[in-house]
């Protein structure tokens, strides 16, 4: 399958579109000016009922809605975008309502380490057993989630991206910290980079002078939203074949897949992803927060996560969704 990505600059390409009013159509243009809006066609193809338009919760995962904003701040873009104002004064004033969505939760800016005089703004050490390092190309997703908690790093707020280009920077930090024995590779995804760029920060972990990592993790929800990236892209093998190299390092490698419905899980496509993946030793754990209007009720979760025991997944994490972005929606 070949890769289609759809923005608010181009989802009127959409074969659906005419599943959708005017209104969702205004919806997804208003509100993907202040939070972050991408799909594909495979979560448009494969995993949207479109049938089932707005309920259906992979839309909704994936489309903004107007409720996702508050009247205020909706009504204040709307007459922005149809005021036919300076677009330096429209992104101006759009950069003061998402200020204002807080887009920093949880003090992310207080665990950057200082190393050497430097702030590493590519790392967050905020656990002493873990480091998590957001690789600069792997600073977007396949798709994005509208609930997503590092939505600023994706709407050009560069002040609060976190990444690092430099991969010597990790090695020497970790090396400097014998104490830590995890390393989080997140993002975006990080998954959206190449096999090569992963190689080049991974491949230096599995030496002997890196034997205090015992534990190498990947977030990533490219299991859910582009499951090709292990069955089809030009480099899906050189990836799975990195995978493996970890485990037989004897590193344990895990994938952190975000998967928040089960209707991620019934493709064809992720579950010969799955086997592939799990078929090189990694193994696969499951994480999602708790939604409204996606996953608020105990029968989802119970579908979703017997599907994954009985695909070979672990479900690992259940948690609260960050107070920033669209959170009055979930």
């Amino acid at each position: 399958m070949n890769y289609k990505s759809y923005t608010r600059h181009n989802f009127t390409e959409l074969p659906q579109i005419s599943n959708l009013s005017s209104e969702q159509i205004e919806a997804i243009r208003v509100v993907g000016n202040v939070l972050p809006f991408k799909s594909n066609n495979y979560v448009v193809e494969q995993l949207i009922d479109w049938n089932n338009i707005p309920d259906d919760p992979i839309f909704t995962l994936t489309f903004p809605r107007k409720e996702m904003l508050s009247k205020q701040h909706y009504d204040k873009v709307t007459n922005l975008l149809q005021s036919g104002a300076d677009p330096r004064v429209v992104k101006n004033e759009i950069n003061k309502i998402r200020l204002k969505l807080n887009p920093n939760p949880a003090g992310q800016e207080s665990n950057i380490p200082l190393f050497e005089g430097e702030k590493l703004h590519g790392i967050q050490h905020k656990y002493r057993e873990t480091v998590l390092f957001f690789p600069s190309q792997g600073q977007t997703c396949h798709a994005y989630c509208t609930f997503c908690f590092r939505w600023p790093q994706f709407t050009g707020m560069s002040e609060l991206k976190f990444a690092m280009k430099e991969a010597a920077l990790l090695h020497k930090y970790l090396l400097k910290h014998p104490k830590v024995s995890d390393v989080l590779f997140t993002g975006g995804d990080p998954l959206t980079a190449n096999a090569r760029i992963l190689s080049a920060y991974t491949e230096p972990l599995l030496s002997k002078e890196f034997s205090h990592i015992q534990n190498i993790r990947v977030g990533s929800k490219s299991l859910a939203y582009w499951p090709y990236r292990f069955l089809t892209d030009k480099d899906a093998d050189d990836l799975l074949f990195l995978f493996e190299k970890v485990s037989r390092a004897g590193k344990h490698l895990a994938f952190q897949a975000h998967f928040n419905h089960p209707d991620e899980l019934m493709t064809d496509a992720v579950r010969r992803a799955i086997e592939r993946i799990r078929n090189t030793g990694t193994q696969i754990r499951t994480q999602s927060p708790l939604l409204r209007n996606i996953n608020d009720n105990p029968e989802t979760w119970s579908k979703m996560w017997k599907e994954q025991v009985r695909l070979g997944l672990v479900p690992y994490y259940m948690f609260v969704a960050r107070d920033t972005g669209s959170k009055a929606f979930f």
